[in-house]
């Protein structure tokens, strides 16, 4: 063996080892692993997975002329399976032009006025989470990648502050549930750590997909605070700080939770 060989291999044995190392130390959980075989079962298989329904129809929607321009997402964007590769993983950014992060469904609602000539499509609404799952399924267990940058920042911050405020009649921040009683049962679910890895997620309880946004707000009302409307930029600076959490977790999308 050559020493050009030998040190070739000594490197890939280091690299292995240490990303091994690395797996191994990072003692985050993602809710998938805080869930029962039956429902860990039922994400895994595409077959019996109920979000799976809504990923076919947004690959439908992707392909439909839209708005007074009668165009399609895929007219610009092409195969979603090469183009939308990795884009969920990098959610909220900044469009080009901007001066505020906004989350996927608020880009893709940028591409149906400026691109389509198309309404917006409003909050929970049926397609557009479908467009969202199909654009983030495309991501499905590729790692977490967060942008950064200035501005990206400084609204991230604003997330943190967020995160761990005390607000509603119980007083209660999010840290206090999903940092320090993580794990811990709340009306017989574990309390999971907040990782936003599976969004837009079906959930048994709501029988139904929905977003982030919606899930957020059920942790409003559940510490009676006042949920902000649901086109309130709080819910994108608390995202992108959720997101900056789960950095380098894989994607899920389509995920289901209890």
């Amino acid at each position: 063996m050559s020493a050009r060989l030998l040190c070739l291999g000594l490197v890939l044995v280091f690299a292995t080892s240490y990303a091994a190392a690395q797996v191994a130390t990072d003692k985050r959980r993602s809710g998938y692993q805080d869930m029962g075989e039956a429902l860990q079962k039922m994400q895994d298989d595409d077959t019996a997975n109920p979000g799976m329904l809504f990923v076919q129809l947004g690959g439908q929607l992707w392909a439909k002329p839209m708005g007074t321009d009668n165009k399609s997402c895929a007219d610009c964007h092409g195969a979603a399976a090469n183009s939308m590769k990795g884009v969920a993983t990098r959610y909220p950014a900044i469009p080009q032009g901007a001066d505020r992060p906004v989350d996927l469904e608020g880009r893709i609602n940028l591409c149906r006025t400026e691109n389509q000539k198309a309404e917006r499509l409003p909050p929970e609404n049926r397609d557009l989470l479908a467009l969202e799952a199909y654009v983030a399924h495309q991501s499905r267990g590729m790692p977490i990648a967060p942008p950064y940058g200035p501005v990206l920042d400084a609204f991230r911050a604003q997330g943190e502050g967020i995160y761990r405020r005390r607000q509603g009649q119980l007083n209660l921040s999010c840290a206090i549930c999903h940092d320090d009683n993580a794990g811990k049962k709340l009306a017989g679910i574990a309390i999971p750590e907040a990782h936003p890895t599976g969004y837009p997620i079906y959930r048994l309880e709501w029988q139904a997909l929905g977003s982030l946004k919606r899930r957020l707000r059920n942790c409003l009302v559940g510490i009676r605070a006042e949920a902000w409307p649901l086109d309130a930029p709080e819910y994108v600076a608390l995202e992108l700080y959720l997101m900056e959490r789960a950095k380098g977790l894989p994607l899920e999308t389509p995920a289901v939770r209890p």
